[in-house]
């Protein structure tokens, strides 16, 4: 990460960053056409950062060349990684969810920390993983609560934790807060609610998406998988028809981008994420939720299908039946809900890249990392992917999932008995009175 030389105070940094605002305005306000913020540093030298086996084998290609093959080599090696700890199970693809966001994170926050590091501003990255730590435990304990609510009330210790998580995690925030503002240094103010900025954002960003990638795993693999291998293709695919075919820039922020590679990813990923979801809706794997067995203490993705991945008879619309001459056509119910999945992923979904791209360019950096040779930091490849997570998340609540009981099951028994008792006699008599319940004279 290149390591930035400030030279004056905040106060003069500020108001040369105005100066610098006025004169792009005065000369068109364009990409092209704005002086360079001296506050920011140039653009680092690239560093060749491929394997050596890789640079001799393709030594004697173009630049141009040479970069395809090395992201496609790359690319299938991450792909087969991928299906790796597809394989080793749900509590696999959990932990590294929180590895990669952890090392999103770092290159974010990293890149803070170099922009402002002549300043030496006190406890600011010890502050930034400390709020890390506080926001991590809310979450994954609200999900240890949630799914594993048999085994907390089964420990003491986990029992009293989590009856008083949410008090014990804002305790722990306000201590982070106090720490905050007791390192609040004169002359350095600004900065320092900047920085408390950045790291808040990052955390929002970065910790929110990964918390919901783990709610929508929990909902069965299929919801995880699909959505991943959707934007997974359509950055493929965007990038093989703007290599091969592309002609028109996309958007600026992104020079490279092209409409072709657009509407090509685009049409491609429609068809990847029906073709996937037919393959993966039939094996009970990838379908049944994620839960939580007590008598094995493991994790267990054992049901019946719901109705959205049982085959189903959908009739033809007027137009492709003249085309095809078939009347009808048998998809799984979550084929539909995949058009919609992966047309997320090809529209709004490069939208996270771009956001990306922006902000690399307000600091003047090429990859927020050199983690991976040809495609930059873990944050360059994930994106996107935080984008999608909250969309498929937003999905299920609103089309796919009702109440759930089993959490209804949860709350009741965190009441007292004679509140239980109330509930049981009202649930009872509403039943009864439905004539889904016989009296118990009746009944014997």
């Amino acid at each position: 990460m290149t390591d930035l030389r400030h030279r004056g105070t905040a106060e003069n940094e500020l108001q040369q960053q105005q100066s610098d605002d006025k004169g792009s305005e005065k000369e068109g306000g364009s990409d092209g056409e704005t002086k360079p913020d001296p506050g920011v540093p140039e653009v680092p030298v690239s560093t060749d950062d491929t394997p050596e086996v890789l640079n001799k084998a393709l030594s004697g290609l173009s630049s141009r060349w040479k970069n395809w093959w090395v992201r496609g080599i790359l690319t299938l090696a991450m792909i087969s990684f991928f299906f790796f700890i597809i394989y080793m199970g749900p509590i696999v693809l959990m932990m590294i969810v929180l590895c990669v966001q952890i090392k999103c994170f770092q290159e974010i926050i990293t890149i803070g920390y170099s922009v402002y590091h002549s300043y030496h501003l006190p406890w600011f990255r010890t502050l930034s993983w400390y709020f890390l730590l506080c926001v991590n435990y809310f979450f994954y304990g609200e999900t240890v609560t949630d799914y594993f609510f048999t085994l907390v009330q089964r420990e003491e210790p986990l029992r009293i934790l989590s009856k008083y998580h949410r008090f014990i995690s804002f305790a722990l925030y306000l201590t982070g807060f106090c720490m905050f503002v007791l390192s609040l240094v004169k002359k350095h103010y600004r900065l320092q609610f900047y920085m408390f900025g950045w790291t808040h954002v990052t955390l929002l960003i970065v910790v929110t998406q990964s918390h919901l990638i783990i709610h929508n795993l929990f909902e069965g693999m299929i919801w995880f998988i699909v959505p991943i291998s959707c934007v997974i293709c359509n950055d493929i695919m965007a990038y093989m028809f703007g290599f091969f075919f592309g002609r028109t820039p996309l958007i600026k922020l992104s020079p490279k981008k092209t409409w072709e590679g657009f509407i090509g990813g685009f049409f491609a990923t429609v068809v990847f994420g029906i073709l996937l979801s037919y393959v993966m809706a039939g094996y009970q794997y990838f379908v049944c939720p994620v839960e939580f067995n007590n008598d094995s203490n493991r994790f267990t993705v054992d049901c019946e299908p719901s109705e959205l991945f049982v085959l189903q008879d959908y009739g033809m619309p007027a137009m492709l039946e003249s085309l095809t001459g078939w009347t009808t056509v048998r998809l799984y119910p979550f084929q539909i809900h995949s058009i919609a999945l992966s047309a997320f992923a090809s529209i709004m979904g490069p939208f996270g890249g771009f956001f990306a791209s922006g902000f690399k360019r307000a600091f003047k950096i090429k990859d927020f990392a050199d983690t991976i040779p040809g495609h930059g930091g873990i944050m360059d490849r994930f994106d996107c992917q935080y984008l999608m997570a909250t969309f498929v998340n937003v999905y299920i609540a609103s089309f796919i999932r009702g109440p759930n009981p089993a959490k209804v099951v949860q709350q009741l028994l965190a009441l007292r008995l004679d509140q239980q008792l109330v509930i049981f006699n009202s649930l009872k008599t509403h039943l009864t009175e439905r004539g889904l319940l016989q009296v118990g004279e009746e009944a014997a």
